[in-house]
């Protein structure tokens, strides 16, 4: 990870996510690049004279001259190279394009103006499924981040989940240990497209040592199984593939990326 995407905003989580940031940059080496977004485009809808827009641009470009200022002034202190962009657009959007050149996005559990009602990110899940790196999901309640602490994955056998166990083999390869639970009926572990036995092999021949975890389903949901897992071992983060089954029956029905999502306890890193 040379290249760390971290997303600003005015959410609640921003000084976590920083300070998440600044750790994975210490102990990667990695460059941060700070990416501010200023969307105009929530008041189009019924703003017909753009009388609303234009109240709101000074206080919109106040505020974001405010946090810049603020970040900037504690970037400065630091030992970690990191440079800053201004782009306008929907963050979604921006993250996306600028992913093409970086290693990873770090970004919010929740999107701004919906942490009280604990909505899953909605650009959590864009960014999950386009953008071309892995996407680190900080909590608020995070001080910071020891790369050097245990990493639990979250193994369904899936592709998705393939994917999110190859593209963390950098951070994994700084865990002081790593386990890979699979959390199924035995019947159903047997009808996996890739075992935990597989993905194991795949770890070994990038040098890294895991523990398979073969934990069976109780009354919990499996998302909060496998935080319960990663707090009872001491885990930094817990490693998934994102939306094994469509985004809309996820939606719909509910799903692990989806509760995951809810109310992290731990950072989640995804990819799809």
């Amino acid at each position: 990870m040379q290249s760390i995407l971290l997303y600003v905003g005015g959410d609640n989580s921003m000084g976590a996510r920083l300070e998440v940031a600044l750790d994975m940059a210490r102990a990667t080496g990695a460059h941060i690049t700070c990416l501010q977004c200023v969307n105009y485009e929530m008041f189009a809808p019924g703003d017909f004279y753009g009388s609303a827009l234009a109240a709101a641009i000074p206080r919109i470009r106040e505020a974001a001259e405010e946090l810049r200022g603020k970040l900037e002034a504690e970037l400065a202190k630091e030992d970690v190279s990191w440079d800053w962009q201004f782009l306008y657009g929907v963050p979604e959007d921006r993250l996306i394009e600028q992913s093409a050149l970086h290693d990873i996005i770090l970004i919010a559990p929740h999107d701004e103006g919906s942490e009280d009602r604990k909505a899953p990110s909605a650009m959590a899940g864009e960014l999950a499924l386009r953008a071309a790196v892995p996407v680190l999901v900080v909590p608020g309640t995070m001080k910071g981040m020891d790369f050097s602490a245990p990493v639990l994955i979250g193994w369904n056998g899936s592709s998705e989940a393939c994917v999110a166990l190859r593209a963390a083999v950098p951070l994994l390869k700084l865990a002081g240990a790593v386990y890979l639970a699979s959390i199924a009926e035995p019947e159903k572990r047997d009808r996996m497209v890739f075992s935990p036995t597989e993905g194991a092999q795949y770890l070994s021949r990038h040098g890294i040592n895991c523990e398979i975890l073969e934990i069976e389903p109780g009354q919990a949901k499996i998302a909060d199984t496998l935080f319960s897992e990663a707090a009872a071992r001491d885990c930094s983060m817990v490693i998934m593939g994102a939306y094994g089954h469509s985004r809309l029956a996820e939606m719909l029905l509910g799903g692990v990326t989806r509760r995951s999502l809810t109310d992290p306890q731990l950072p989640i890193f995804m990819a799809h």
